[in-house]
């Protein structure tokens, strides 16, 4: 299977979908949750797709009220736009790495396997985590384990990675791994190993840039009454999302107006949902899976 959708009957029942609106999946992967949408729509609903990975075009559904975009959902306003579309009834996000990627030894996602250092979900992209690791400079190196790994030996990973790379490029991940061993302790290893491979590849793919320049498209572009569900991983992706639901900002409080009246493009749809421990059993990979809704006022 390219990807075993998280949430999926949660995450589209949340878009609380209508016949005939437009929806947007913009992380289309194996199209698990594409097609749960196709299901619900009639002949006059229309979903758009976007996914930057060309892997994930293999999977394009075959239905005249479906498109796939081979872009990333940064540029969501723009390529609606070019399709003229410029109000929706829904968007879906499942932010992270597809089990595709993960599973593609040779993409250098996963901790499992030893492949070239490249972390790229788009393999247009210049930048991979070769250029990450070996031509940063310390003070962006540190800062991108200790922003995005959340590592507290960024400081001292980054030197050493620092001194190591001078001798000799680092050009594999069990190179890196050697390169970081002494703080890889034999119970940790994976857990700490696994947060230096997300700082790199959040950097490499400017995950929480994307995420920011997608969120503050979308109310402009949902019609009143629209839906937005969207499934992160980890606390730096699902802080930018609950942020923006509360106040329509990452920082700082909600605006107001000049009655003291809080102003904020979306109001929260029920509690925080996360996976039960059956979807777990049958996919470790929802461990970490929280789901929040959204609904345009």
């Amino acid at each position: 299977m390219y990807h075993n959708p998280v949430l999926l009957k949660e995450s589209v029942d949340g878009l609380n979908i209508k016949k005939d609106g437009i929806y947007v999946d913009v992380t289309f992967g194996g199209g698990g949750h594409s097609n749960e949408i196709l299901k619900r729509l009639g002949d006059g609903g229309k979903l758009f797709a976007f996914d930057q990975d060309e892997d994930a075009l293999e999977n394009a559904i075959d239905d005249d009220r479906f498109t796939l975009i081979n872009e990333n959902y940064r540029y969501i306003k723009q390529f609606l736009k070019f399709y003229g579309i410029r109000k929706v009834d829904g968007i879906l996000a499942d932010f992270g790495v597809s089990s595709h990627q993960f599973d593609q030894a040779e993409r250098g996602f996963s901790t499992r396997f030893d492949a070239d250092l490249d972390m790229r979900m788009n393999q247009r992209n210049p930048i991979s985590a070769y250029e990450v690791v070996n031509e940063y400079s310390y003070d962006d190196l540190r800062r991108v384990l200790f922003e995005y790994g959340e590592l507290r030996n960024a400081n001292a990973m980054a030197k050493t990675i620092e001194e190591v790379r001078v001798k000799a490029p680092i050009k594999t991940t069990a190179e890196l791994k050697a390169v970081l061993k002494r703080f890889l302790p034999g119970a940790k290893e994976h857990k700490i190993l696994a947060q230096v491979y997300q700082a790199i590849r959040i950097e490499v793919n400017q995950e929480i840039a994307a995420i920011k320049e997608f969120l503050l498209q979308i109310p402009d572009l949902m019609e009143v009454g629209g839906r937005i569900s969207m499934i992160s991983y980890h606390s730096l992706e699902d802080r930018l999302v609950k942020r923006f639901i509360r106040s329509g900002k990452f920082e700082g409080e909600a605006e107001q107006d000049f009655y003291g009246n809080v102003k904020v493009p979306f109001k929260k749809v029920g509690p925080l949902v996360v996976p039960t421990k059956e979807e777990i059993a049958a996919n470790n990979r929802a461990r970490s899976a929280k789901l929040r809704i959204a609904e345009r006022i």
